[in-house]
């Protein structure tokens, strides 16, 4: 699926385009749930953190080699020509075949049954609370590889540079992510503390960053037409506000993304595939509406639904965090499904 997306870019049309779209989505699904309960499985409760922080790191080094070659690619263009049309952002893909051993009727059964649980789980009280902290990562997961570049590729006074700033924001977006990844993966085995303090300079950070976009960029940034906007922000826009801005959102978009892998595999270890199953299906949801409604939204009513979804998001990973520490604390086994 991966290989046909990949060609769609050959020559692209609207319908192939969306078709594509869709079939690597499910593919992408499928992966997210597999990549999550391997993670499981080769982990325990003293070493989910330190995995998830390492397998977070590496995922995310594509973003930076990636928009390396943007950055050198476009630099001084205004317009991209269709010779010069790439796919910037590779998240996840698998070349290997796997060789299916147990009959097609026993995977299928198999399928079903995580299906039914994967119901069942939705409706419990932890995945209930991690859907909101899930649902901002996917409206952040929007915003930072779809609707920041776009802005800072609309800004006019940033002049012939702007085109090629998107590659250098996704650059710094990279190195956020895998700073974050890498540092909290070796600090997780010290870490008395829990997970809260992580997701909490996460939000943090993030704030930090929304404020500064907010007063470093026009507003009318995200839906300004293809000659870009000459509108004003609250400060005159700077360049280096805005890769810092990149940074700060790789930053805390890792702190999330690792303590939500992290409790994921602790709270659901004996059976994963479900729990992430959920995970990734509330995150893709909030993902596709944000990338709608992105389209008609000035940027500070984008920021401040951020804001909001970000705020119950923290409380509600607290609450299940501190509910889970209570259950170790106890020394009785965590279990949910």
């Amino acid at each position: 699926m991966w290989r046909m997306y990949i060609a769609v870019f050959i020559q692209p049309f609207t319908w192939s385009f969306y078709t594509a779209s869709v079939f690597i989505g499910i593919a992408a699904a499928v992966l997210w749930t597999a990549q999550g309960n391997c993670l499981t499985i080769n982990s325990d409760e003293h070493t989910i953190g330190r995995n998830s922080g390492i397998f977070w790191a590496l995922l995310q080094s594509s973003l930076f080699f990636g928009n390396l070659y943007i950055y050198f690619a476009w630099q001084g263009k205004t317009q991209i020509s269709d010779s010069e049309n790439i796919l910037g952002e590779d998240e996840s893909s698998d070349d290997q075949d796997v060789e299916v051993n147990e009959p097609a009727q026993n995977n299928m059964t198999k399928a079903v049954d995580a299906f039914k649980k994967s119901l069942k789980l939705c409706v419990t009280k932890e995945m209930l609370l991690l859907s909101i902290t899930t649902a901002y990562t996917g409206l952040e997961l929007t915003f930072f590889s779809g609707v920041y570049g776009t802005c800072i590729g609309a800004v006019n006074t940033f002049g012939t540079e702007e085109k090629s700033l998107i590659g250098l924001s996704g650059i710094f977006i990279g190195i956020g992510e895998i700073l974050g990844g890498s540092l909290f993966g070796l600090l997780s085995k010290n870490n008395r503390f829990g997970r809260n303090p992580v997701v909490l300079l996460g939000i943090l950070v993030h704030f930090v960053a929304f404020y500064l976009i907010f007063l470093n960029m026009p507003a009318d940034a995200p839906i300004a037409p293809l000659e870009g906007t000459d509108s004003s922000a609250y400060i005159k826009p700077s360049k280096e506000v805005a890769i810092f801005c990149s940074l700060l959102l790789g930053l805390g978009d890792s702190c999330f993304n690792t303590q939500l892998l992290s409790i994921l595999g602790f709270l659901y270890s004996e059976d994963s595939a479900p729990a992430f199953a959920v995970f990734k299906f509330v995150q893709s949801i909030c993902a596709a509406v944000a990338f709608f409604y992105s389209n008609y939204l000035l940027l500070h009513w984008q920021l401040l639904l951020m804001v909001i979804f970000g705020f119950f998001g923290t409380v509600s990973f607290f609450t299940v965090e501190w509910e889970a520490a209570a259950v170790v604390a106890r020394g009785s086994d965590y279990r949910s499904i």
